[in-house]
């Protein structure tokens, strides 16, 4: 289907909430659209939730398409303001932000092997009352021989203002070559509360007292049970676009985080 602004085509993904399929009328009425993968550029109508759905949906794509979001939710980090009109010329006129996904290699206490792709951030949390016990090293060095806490996170900088921020995590500048570390509620040693380590390294957990202490490993939205070692990593050589308005400064925006009460 042929558009507006040359031959570019939009396809639209739509949250399944009352707004969003409200939003979803006002746009098909407004303009027509092209069945994915058909087309050159996504538009997703949610909110951040949605928008990780849709990522994690295009990630495995031959050819991964650009996603414009526009905000039917609750804070619309990574979306755009709605609008129904010049939808074809704003999407042309948008600018790109690339981010890279983090994986996940969780091994289980019956020997599975699950790996799994993250956009935001991948967490180690404990599954009973008891603190769990864990192991962390970097690039095959031994950091922290024990880390006593209700769990522990690698979050990429996309990600840094998510679960990461909510836990005591820093900020990380969407252009920076680092990972956040961070402790979730550390009990021994008590004032560890994490570290900055690079996008290039290698982080790895081992469960200690596994069978006492049971752990569940989560990238983003999968969770795995009972795990024994996760390893994380960042996949520089996989890139997501998302689009954003001209004068949308997401850079600035995950900025003024740091300053706000």
């Amino acid at each position: 289907m042929t558009q507006g602004n040359g031959a570019l085509k939009l396809g639209l993904l739509v949250s399944k909430t009352p707004q969003a399929e409200l939003a979803e009328a006002e746009l098909r009425a407004a303009h027509p659209f092209a069945e994915w993968p058909e087309t050159d550029r996504l538009i997703a109508l949610g909110g951040d939730g949605f928008m990780l759905s849709v990522l994690h949906r295009i990630l495995d794509s031959v050819s991964p398409k650009p996603v414009f979001g526009m905000n039917r939710g609750t804070v619309g980090f990574l979306m755009n303001d709605y609008g129904v009109e010049n939808l074809v010329a704003r999407v042309a006129a948008a600018k790109s932000f690339f981010l890279s996904p983090l994986v996940m290699e969780a091994t289980t206490a019956d020997g599975r092997r699950v790996v799994s792709p993250a956009i935001n951030e991948v967490s180690l949390l404990r599954e009973t009352r008891q603190a769990a016990k864990i192991e962390i090293m970097i690039d095959g060095k031994v950091r922290l021989d024990e880390l006593a806490c209700d769990g522990v996170m690698v979050a990429s900088p996309a990600g840094s203002t998510a679960y990461n921020l909510s836990a005591g995590g820093p900020i990380l500048p969407l252009d920076c070559d680092l990972l956040a570390l961070t402790a979730l509620s550390p009990f021994r040693p008590r004032r560890w509360r994490g570290a900055l380590v690079s996008n290039k390294s290698v982080v790895e957990f081992r469960i200690l007292e596994s069978e006492r202490r049971p752990v569940s490993a989560v990238a983003d939205q999968v969770e795995v049970r009972d795990v024994r070692h996760v390893k994380v990593s960042y996949d520089l050589s996989r890139r997501l676009e998302l689009l954003f308005d001209p004068d949308y400064a997401l850079d600035d925006r995950i900025v003024m985080e740091q300053f706000l009460s």
